[in-house]
């Protein structure tokens, strides 16, 4: 009788671990044509930074801030130098000047013809970069170099007709916080496009220099889990109504359209809502709303629920309760 117990136990056990795997990979994986709309929520919802006010200044309280002044007045009249292209981890080739901080364009600005609308505590945020002394340097074409006279009458430099701006937050090379900023700020390419890095797979991964190995979506926006979800014995996202504006689910992403994360469990599912949702490793993903530039990490360790998440699905930083 013992043995007879004990064998049907493991047969027990054995019915159960399947019944698991299956429930949790019932679904198959996507065409390779499904797309990842995990960062389509409004830009300026959410978050401290980035809200996008009409005069182009970063906040309405922000833009008149000590730090920013002093700042913007150290490199508002500070030449720009030889120009220079850096290669960014997240955004491509970007455009500097000769100490080597990042050039922007606003979108509230026109390129045929040059024209700027930031003025006032817009240009203190975003310093102006002065047409006198630019020059082109390694990977620059002198043919898009231009200028445009501001309505004080001051000459500011454009590229490829887009007028030419520093961030007073930039402080040191190769910063780019300001990239994204109220969604109409961009770091400059070398021909006056928006700086952009080459197409990323649907889901792929990046060496955060906080947080280690976290998975990114196909726009490098950091990709987060929800400690209130289950995966077992199938995907339950508890993040509904409301909760979704903040954190935009990830939608399904092919197998074959991936890079560094774990194929195991690596599949969609259907929310009660009827729409998709990717997974990795059975775990609903999203991203969040707050965070404005690939790179940027603010939904990290939110309300103490939502964390990164490492290649093989676990919560980057999250207390251990699995």
């Amino acid at each position: 009788m013992k043995t007879s117990w004990r064998s049907a136990s493991l047969v027990v056990s054995a019915v159960a671990t399947l019944a698991l795997t299956t429930a949790c990979g019932q679904e198959t994986t996507p065409p390779a044509s499904s797309q990842n709309v995990g960062a389509t929520a409004a830009a300026g919802d959410y978050g401290t930074a980035g809200t996008g006010l009409g005069n182009g200044t970063e906040s309405g309280t922000e833009s008149g801030t000590a730090g920013a002044g002093a700042q913007g007045a150290a490199t508002q009249t500070t030449p720009a130098g030889e120009l220079s292209v850096s290669t960014n981890a997240e955004l491509g080739q970007v455009l500097t000047d000769s100490a080597g901080l990042t050039l922007y364009r606003f979108d509230k600005d026109t390129a045929e013809p040059p024209k700027t609308n930031c003025e006032g505590d817009c240009a203190t945020t975003w310093p102006p970069v002065p047409a006198d002394d630019a020059s082109a340097g390694a990977g620059v074409d002198k043919s898009q170099l231009g200028e445009v006279t501001r309505p004080d009458g001051t000459k500011q430099l454009t590229i490829g007709g887009w007028p030419a701006y520093r961030y007073a937050k930039d402080v040191n090379a190769g910063d780019t916080k300001g990239q994204g900023v109220g969604g109409t700020w961009f770091a400059l390419a070398a021909d006056g496009k928006k700086a952009k890095a080459a197409d990323l797979p649907g889901l792929s991964t990046r060496k955060d220099p906080n947080l280690g190995e976290i998975v990114v979506d196909k726009n490098g926006m950091t990709v987060y889990r929800f400690m209130k979800d289950e995966a077992w014995p199938k995907p339950v996202s508890a993040c509904t109504d409301a909760c979704l504006e903040k954190w935009p689910v990830v939608a399904p992403v092919a197998n074959n359209d991936t890079k560094g994360v774990q194929k195991k469990g690596l599949m969609s599912f259907t929310r009660p809502d009827g729409a998709k949702q990717q997974t990795v490793n059975c775990w609903p993903i999203y991203t969040f709303a707050g965070d404005k530039a690939p790179g940027d990490t603010n939904g990290q360790g939110v309300g103490g629920t939502w964390y990164a998440v490492a290649p093989d699905g676990k919560p980057v930083g999250a207390p251990d309760k699995e």
